[in-house]
């Protein structure tokens, strides 16, 4: 990870300049590590050919999103002359500076990927072609498209004082041409806009799979938008803009703020321009210009425009290109029920592990109280439901059934809302009631209560997520789900919600932790538990697993844990601002990072309790909140103890062991702020995601582990001993097969 900008001078070095940058990393560039290591995963030949170019793509998309949120975000404080500074003492306009060298890097590396992917991929009979490449009966096909699919739609503008320079949207990429006419030689400039709504590849017919980029087709015939016009250059440009969402606290109707909000996002600052290399720099000038942006982050780039829409390729039919199919298992505990959700949850808790295990329990959960008559209430959250139906359909028919159904909708999901605001609509229809939640947070807790009759009496079910109830993002995000009817929970996760519909502060919370009301402190807590421990004598140890760590009050605390001598080992997916291994400071902390064929998304957290076998005492918790200052004080988050004694064994002796040991996907984060690759040396290889999708479900019997593959009981001392004792390593013939699928 990038820290200093290779332009600062010794006498004002911004990264110097503050005590605070040797006790935190910066959260904007090690969110810029973080992409970093997603791009590394594009250039992993170990992976299938389209599995590379959709790392590659999701860097390019995961680009697109820091720019128009965090960048437009330290651009605003900027010119408004906002001199806060972030924990590791930089001010807004030295991030930026430091962003825009790293930034410019990654762009750079993001185009030489593509060109190595691209020249992978013709190799494979998949071709991507140049105006060079186009000709013959090639070129006569492309142009009757073009006359017929393309040309209608496109609307080309003249810019001058009599056309002022068209709105270009968010994301929106154009092609701008410099024309001279034949008859007269008088210059014209013109500007297409490409429409969203076309796609951005055009497939030639054929079994051999031929592509062209839509923009390349419109340089290629611009003699037919253009006829008596010779072009003198052309360039494509992209745009994006400022699209962070801010409410004002006044606001009376959230739905209609969100509207018009959502329609303001479209027209935001221009935050960065990209164009094509070697862009004639009058064009570039007219661009600035009419764009407003002059503050706006440039680059040119001689590659592809908006590396996230590569995404479209990986579509082509080639299953020997990818990785191969997995089906997720449906949790073998539910079937020995015959499929009774309730039957199988009252007997003893759940624990359910997705994407290895289906998603679809939690909608035959959602389903089966929507057509149960003995179920007269159902709550739910809904944070980020996607596109497909299957949750909203169940909300709609147990309202349709006559049942309470209540569904708290969060607006303000970043990027979600316009089809949160789709799906309220719907619900609102059907009778659901319908509720948005607080105005200044985000309810981000994934709850599901279903309350029942049963022999005269009432029993809670419900469901609690560290992912969205979204069936598609299941698929792909490591995610645990629990199931539970214990009613001291169900008491809680009521109040939960009273609190979200109600404003009705919470009282005596039995086993839950919310934030923004005590779950920060409760944690501190658990860590100040582990230091007596420590101080004591008796071991002590913590370990967790989430997105991001940011927090600084959280990141002091753990400092304060490892000078104490509390063995801290942190599994961090994203943002790290911790700096581990420093002596004096954070020398028992170690800091990981997966990255992998899934997208690793659970929040786990492991408190030693001052045992020297965790599965005999340790606190465990599952979580939906990062350790963030939006996690603490701008978001309704849980977070959940497990008591039962099997799912607590689950979790921690296979789900945490199993993130801990990894040494194929793992990325172990340095005290200088570089992550470097683990390597097996001489422990076996053990890939997590091949682990799981292997073995047996979580949720199964209790023995249902093969012996030869079982994971034995998790000891403190297990950094003393092989790793091999911890998990066996996968059998020889599963990494033969894979790599010969490969």
């Amino acid at each position: 990870m990038t820290t200093r900008p290779a332009n600062a001078q010794a006498d004002n070095d911004p990264f110097a300049a503050d005590p605070a940058t040797e006790r935190y990393f910066n959260r904007e560039l090690s969110w810029l590590a973080f992409n970093r290591r997603v791009l590394e995963e594009a250039c992993n030949r170990a992976h299938p050919l389209l599995e590379r170019l959709r790392f590659l793509s999701i860097s390019g998309s995961n680009f697109d999103e820091f720019f128009m949120v965090r960048v437009a975000g330290l651009k605003g404080q900027e010119l408004q002359q906002i001199d806060t500074r972030s924990a590791d003492g930089l001010t807004p306009g030295q991030q930026l500076e430091a962003i825009t060298e790293e930034a410019g890097d990654l762009a750079d590396s993001q185009q030489q990927v593509w060109t190595d992917i691209r020249t992978d991929l013709a190799d494979a009979g998949i071709e991507v072609l140049d105006s060079g490449a186009i000709g013959g009966k090639t070129e006569e096909w492309l142009e009757e498209h073009f006359r017929d699919q393309i040309f209608p739609i496109l609307t080309p503008q003249a810019l001058d004082p009599a056309h002022p320079f068209p709105f270009i949207p968010n994301q929106g990429a154009s092609v701008i041409f410099d024309l001279v006419r034949r008859s007269d030689k008088t210059p014209i400039r013109e500007l297409v806009l490409l429409p969203t709504t076309m796609p951005r590849f055009v497939r030639l017919p054929g079994k051999v799979a031929r592509y062209v980029a839509v923009e390349t087709l419109l340089k290629h015939f611009s003699y037919l938008l253009f006829p008596g016009y010779d072009v003198l250059g052309s360039a494509a440009f992209r745009v994006l803009r400022d699209s962070d969402i801010e409410i004002e606290e006044e606001a009376e109707d959230l739905v209609m703020t969100f509207r018009s909000a959502i329609k303001r996002r479209r027209r935001g600052r221009v935050i960065r321009l990209e164009m094509e290399e070697g862009i004639d720099p009058a064009i570039e000038d007219v661009l600035l210009e009419e764009l407003g942006g002059s503050e706006a982050v440039l680059t040119e780039t001689g590659g592809f425009i908006g590396i996230g829409d590569l995404a479209k390729l990986v579509d082509e039919d080639r299953p020997d290109l990818k990785f191969p199919p997995f089906a997720a298992r449906f949790p073998e505990r539910i079937r020995e029920y015959g499929g009774d959700c309730f039957a199988a949850i009252r007997a003893k808790d759940i624990v359910v592990h997705h994407p290895y295990e289906s998603f679809d329990v939690v909608l035959a959960f959602l389903g089966q109280a929507a057509a149960d008559p003995d179920v007269v209430a159902i709550k739910q959250t809904l944070y980020r439901a996607g596109k497909q139906p299957a949750v909203i359909n169940a909300l709609i028919q147990a309202a349709e059934a006559g049942k309470s159904v209540t569904a708290v909708v969060e607006l303000k999901a970043r990027f979600d809302e316009e089809q949160n605001l789709y799906w309220a609509t719907a619900l609102e229809r059907a009778g659901v009631q319908v509720v948005y939640g607080f105005i200044d947070w985000k309810t981000h807790a994934k709850v599901s209560m279903v309350v029942r009759r049963e022999g005269g009496q009432f029993r809670t079910y419900c469901h609690f997520g560290t992912g969205n109830y979204h069936p598609i993002t299941a698929r792909i995000y490591t995610d645990l789900s629990f199931f539970t009817a214990d009613q001291k929970i169900g008491r809680d996760a009521a109040q939960i919600f009273n609190y979200v519909t109600g404003y009705v502060e919470p009282e005596k919370l039995e086993l839950l932790a919310i934030s923004p009301r005590d779950l920060r402190n409760r944690l501190m807590a658990l860590i100040d538990d582990e230091i007596e421990h420590a101080r004591a004598g008796r071991p002590a140890m913590l370990w967790a697993k989430m997105n991001s760590l940011v927090d600084p009050g959280v990141i002091e605390k753990l400092y304060e844990a490892s000078s104490a001598g509390v063995e801290i080992e942190l599994v961090i997916r994203g943002i790290c601002c911790l700096r581990p291994g420093i002596e004096g400071l954070s020398e028992r902390i170690k800091v990981k990072s997966i990255v992998g064929r899934f997208l690793e998304h659970s929040r786990i957290w492991c408190f030693g309790n001052g045992r020297e076998l965790p599965n005999d005492g340790a606190k465990l918790f599952i979580s939906s909140a990062d350790w963030m200052p939006r996690n603490f004080d701008r978001r309704v988050e849980f977070m959940l103890p497990i008591r039962n004694k099997t799912v607590h064994d689950q979790v921690l002796d296979q789900v945490m062991v199993a993130n801990l040991i990894d040494n194929e996907q793992s990325w172990e984060l340095r005290p200088d702020g570089r992550y470097v690759r683990t390597e097996p040396g001489d422990s076996p290889p053990f890939n997590l995601h091949r682990y799981f999708m292997t073995n047996p479900s979580l949720s199964g019997r209790g023995a249902a582990l093969h012996a030869s593959r079982e994971v034995p009981k998790l000891s403190f001392k297990r950094k003393k001993k092989k790793k091999k004792a911890a998990l066996e390593a996968e059998p020889e013939t599963l990494r033969q097969e894979e790599t010969a699928i490969e």
